[in-house]
């Protein structure tokens, strides 16, 4: 029985072009995306710093260049290497391809619609301060996929676009001004009406505290061992970023104020007794004390044989 042999030549030819074709949307390819990555996307960049924008649509723009870039590169590679004609042969090939990218981007496209919403959104922007379920910090990013949160602990938190705009989101620095509030509990022997001045004098004398609107310092509720006075200050939009820095400030000249008036802030739960401290024997039907001893004219210890 013979058995056909392939010959070597054309074999090694067909990897030979193969291989060059490789070679050409390699070259091509990388050296499109080298040129869009050193000159157009720095370009783009300037233009978007010099228009009016947000820094969350500029943000977007610069990811959106940066994957037509990216994609311009490969179709420019497949195109200069001719591999175009090959691709669109395998109806079968394009087929699986298609229905892998369609099950994988899923998820994808989810997200990437949903971050289109977000980023549209004006009341959600980077910079801001939001918390979201049990996470609380800065936006730092909104990508294609995530949304980057920046905690006061430097820590990044990655949330799904899909997630997010599903999901109760407390913005806290869209509105200008930005309130602050804390609640002090004052001793019941306390001048209360003379803590909610000194209270105020103390946030008049901060420069970054508001005068409009002004301070609002009210009796908020009557605990078991404390008055609760609730204080709300008033800051710029701009200064929420320094928030720990101002509270700090308020709170310890508070502290420091009412140490030298003699006002108590502490909220403890002791609470003073008075009266008397017995110990009673438990009532058990029983008697402790011990039997008493015979006496001398007591006939009972006389037993008869």
């Amino acid at each position: 029985m013979a058995v056909a042999q392939l010959a070597p030549g054309p074999l090694v030819e067909r990897y030979g072009d193969l291989g060059m074709q490789v070679l050409e949307f390699t070259v091509a390819a990388f050296g499109l995306y080298l040129l869009g990555r050193v000159v157009v996307e720095p370009g783009v960049r300037w233009l978007l710093a010099r228009s009016r924008l947000t820094e969350t649509l500029e943000q977007a723009l610069g990811k959106v260049v940066h994957v037509l870039v990216l994609g311009g590169a490969v179709l420019g590679g497949v195109a200069a290497a001719g591999f175009r004609t090959a691709f669109l042969g395998s109806a079968i090939i394009a087929a699986g391809v298609t229905l892998a990218v369609g099950f994988a981007a899923r998820d994808v496209l989810s997200n990437f619609v949903a971050g289109v919403f977000i980023i549209q959104d004006p009341k959600l922007n980077v910079g801001d301060t939001i918390t979201v379920k049990d996470v609380t910090g800065t936006i730092s990013d909104i990508g294609f996929r995530v949304t980057r949160v920046r905690t006061p602990d430097n820590e990044t938190i990655l949330i799904p676009n899909a997630q997010l705009v599903t999901l109760t989101i407390r913005n806290e620095t869209v509105n200008n001004p930005v309130s602050i509030t804390y609640d002090f509990g004052v001793g019941y022997d306390a001048d209360v009406t003379a803590t909610i001045d000194l209270l105020r004098a103390v946030a008049a004398e901060n420069d970054v505290i508001l005068d409009t609107p002004a301070p609002t310092i009210r009796v908020t509720d009557l605990a078991d061992t404390a008055v609760v006075v609730t204080a709300r200050v008033w800051l710029h939009k701009e200064d929420r970023r320094r928030l720990p820095e101002i509270r700090s400030a308020y709170l310890t000249a508070v502290h420091e104020r009412c140490r030298a008036h003699g006002i108590d802030l502490s909220t403890t739960s002791q609470h003073a007794l008075s009266g008397d401290l017995t110990v009673e024997e438990p009532a058990l039907g029983l008697s402790r004390e011990p039997p008493a001893p015979p006496r001398e004219d007591d006939d009972s210890r006389l037993v008869e044989p």
